[in-house]
């Protein structure tokens, strides 16, 4: 009897078996050929895409082979092997079009606004021909197909068999079955947990890492820049939301993203982002957008379209600064291999400029100059690069694609001290010498901070930030928004201290600025955690019942507080007002903690469980039958409650669903789509039911919620 050998699962996901014709990697999730690169054998040349090739649970791509075919490639010379299925090569090959050789069509005057004044606008086309030279999709990768469900590698078969997953024998030898699904493991460079919850300053930035995605000992590039205590996140890298956590920084305080341009090193955590808590706003151009959209369409079978839904779009232009949190950026299009903005930022006299992926030697763009590819003004443009920047974050790397360090360290030494290196390995850095150029620093102990003062509206400002995050702010009107600033007032209070007490009266509402707590009352299994931009004791206040439970202060906590009338006369007749109403009204611990305890809801925050629960009203069916038939159109969401549900999809067995699984998907009532499947059931079931309008309520406000949620019926 021949040996059934195990496949080795990588760190981050995607599993190996060793074969006759080498090592060959099931599903490439960002960031995993750093883990191939710390192994003997290095980076597999034979890559099989997985069955889904998107994790919308994690709101990543489980099929990212760029990496893998540029180290092939521009690195190791030969082009990888890449199956899968034709479909999926056709998806392949659109994602890759956008992030290897950038849109087919595409014109930057759609990027710019004419308000009657000249803007200049360049024509990047002959910089994209200048990396591309020659080169095609075909000659980076060979891709074979599977043939009825067979593919053949010299003496390998790979076989998928009826639970989807890949059999695969070496001649006569079966060698393994590997998953068909992929999953993702978040790794990154250790963190420094602050001793209390991070306080965004009014002007700084933080590196989440500053390196690039063939170093496998330091994090792949990407920051964030704090603006009037604001987040804006700068190309985020995956996972930059559980870094923030365990870094003890509230990912609340992040409301926007700064998109550069499409290599999976820049915007896979973008992604992922856009599935978070709440509606993030991404800023770029309408070009860089676009492709983007292509891009993960491709990856995740979805139409540009509906991912559209999923977050605000505010397009930056050429030549017309825009202003975020305060902030004035001012854009332009960097030297690189697909369309890559980078920007000069101006806050309170205070400048910072990032490069983005940039080819910045003087010498390679008079190159392009001589070639005819750019013209004189755009070569004029590039030589008047902002180094008078105060801070210069500037990339460096492999050429021919970005900055040789060399010529950073040739520059002023006024200059390089200024000069902040970033998206380079240390070992690369170490190799210039250079007392002025610092690298960038990983961690936010590591924070930038810019000298700043405060302004006249800095309070005002401060407080109208936090109401704007507060639920259904867009309905309340300017008298509402000036009301609001005359009766907050701020309340410090300390780490440990119970401020609120379960059986006495409630007197104020609260509205968490800095800091966290935790709710404790009885039924719970464990308390519910609550930090910046959440509220609490609105039930005492409008019922005037006493408290239900007590609230202890994990941290030190900046709260604004509204004194009991006049948060009711503030919310009387408002929408704001009908949204509490119902979360007080449908309240309920039972809810909590069938929501903690389910699978289906793991991946949500405790906010957004809040909320779910907010919508819920328990559901009885007594009698044998049918909750939802195959085909028709979901009423809304039902969570299993008790009881035992019969999952069909067509004739033959089914499965079961039960506690806290789901009857019917978030998305599918996003789209107003039938149901796949039949549920039935012969005992008593109960379960917890959220009509489709709140769903569509709830989706509206957390977009990527629908996505996250997990199918119940495997």
């Amino acid at each position: 009897m021949t040996e059934v050998k195990a496949y080795q699962e990588l760190p981050r996901g995607g599993y190996v078996v060793e074969t006759s014709e080498g090592p060959i990697q099931f599903g490439a999730p960002p960031e995993t050929i750093k883990d191939s690169l710390r192994t003997e054998r290095g980076v597999p040349e034979i890559f099989v895409l997985p069955r889904q090739m998107f994790n919308w649970n994690k709101g990543i791509n489980v099929a990212d082979m760029e990496f893998p075919i540029y180290y092939h490639f521009f690195i190791r010379g030969q082009r990888p092997l890449i199956c899968g299925t034709m479909e999926q090569a056709r998806l392949l090959a659109t994602a890759l079009q956008e992030a290897v050789f950038g849109p087919k069509d595409f014109d930057l005057r759609d990027d710019s606004i004419d308000i009657g004044d000249q803007v200049f606008v360049p024509d990047i086309t002959g910089e994209l021909k200048f990396f591309r030279g020659d080169l095609s999709l075909k000659s980076l990768f060979r891709y074979r197909p599977f043939q009825d469900g067979v593919l053949s590698i010299g003496s390998v078969t790979i076989t998928i068999d009826e639970n989807e997953n890949y059999v695969v024998r070496d001649g006569d030898n079966h060698v393994a079955t590997v998953p068909g699904k992929v999953s993702y493991t978040a790794r990154f460079d250790a963190v420094t947990a602050l001793p209390e919850p991070f306080k965004p300053p009014r002007f700084g930035v933080t590196c989440l890492g500053p390196s690039h995605g063939f170093d496998p000992n330091d994090n792949t590039s990407g920051f964030i820049i704090w603006l009037n205590h604001n987040g804006i996140m700068v190309d985020p890298p995956v996972n930059s939301t559980e870094w923030l956590l365990k870094s003890n920084v509230n990912p609340k305080f992040i409301d926007s993203i700064i998109l550069t341009h499409c290599h999976a090193d820049h915007d896979a955590g973008t992604f992922q982002k856009i599935l978070e808590e709440t509606r993030v706003t991404i800023y770029t151009t309408q070009t860089v957008m676009e492709s983007f959209l292509r891009k993960y369409s491709a990856f995740s079978g979805e139409s540009p379209a509906y991912l559209r839904r999923l977050f605000s779009f505010q397009p930056i232009y050429i030549g017309r600064p825009v202003t975020i949190h305060g902030g004035e950026f001012d854009i332009f299009y960097a030297v690189h291999s697909i369309p890559t903005m980078g920007f000069r930022l101006s806050f309170q006299g205070k400048s910072f400029v990032y490069s983005s992926d940039h080819q910045g030697d003087p010498e390679v763009q008079k190159t392009m100059l001589e070639k005819k590819l750019i013209t004189d003004e755009r070569f004029k443009q590039l030589q008047n690069f902002p180094w008078e920047s105060d801070v210069i974050y500037h990339e460096s790397g492999i050429a021919p694609l970005h900055t040789p360090l060399t010529f950073l360290a040739q520059l002023p030494e006024d200059v390089q001290s200024r000069i902040v290196v970033y998206h380079i390995a240390q070992n690369d850095f170490d190799k210039v010498e250079s007392k002025g150029l610092q690298r960038a620093t990983f961690g936010i102990e590591n924070t930038l901070y810019f000298e700043t003062e405060s302004f006249a509206f800095e309070d005002a400002y401060r407080a109208l930030d936090v109401l704007k995050r507060l639920d259904f702010f867009e309905s309340l009107p300017v008298k509402k928004v000036q009301e609001f600033l005359s009766i907050i007032e701020r309340r410090h209070i300390a780490r440990g201290e119970k401020f609120i007490e379960r059986g006495t009266k409630g007197d104020h509402f609260y509205i968490i600025e800095s800091g966290n707590a935790s709710i404790i009352a009885e039924g719970l299994s464990r308390g519910k955690q609550i930090g910046a931009y959440e509220y609490f004791g609105e039930i005492a206040v409008l019922t005037g019942s006493t408290r239900k439970a007590d609230i202890i202060a994990d941290t030190e906590m900046e709260c604004y507080v509204i004194q009991k009338d006049r948060f009711v006369n503030f919310i009387t007749g408002t929408e704001f007002g009908r949204v509490l109403q119902r979360i007080m009204d449908r309240r309920d611990n039972r809810k909590w903690q069938l929501l903690t305890e389910s699978e289906t809801f793991a991946g949500l925050s405790d906010y957004q469980r809040m909320w779910i629960e907010s919508y819920l009203e328990p559901v009885t069916f007594a009698n044998p039958g049918t909750i939802v038939s195959e085909g028709e159109r979901l009423p809304g969401l039902h969570i299993l409650t008790s009881g035992t549900v019969e999952v069909k999809d067509g004739p033959g067995e089914g499965q079961s669903l039960k506690r806290g699984q789901t009857i019917g998907l978030l998305h599918q009532i996003m789209r107003d789509e039938p149901s796949r499947y039949s549920f039935s059931h012969v005992e008593p079931v109960e379960t917890m039911f959220m009509a489709r309008k709140d769903a569509l309520e709830l989706i509206d406000r957390n977009p990527g919620l629908a996505m996250r949620i997990g199918d119940s019926v495997e």
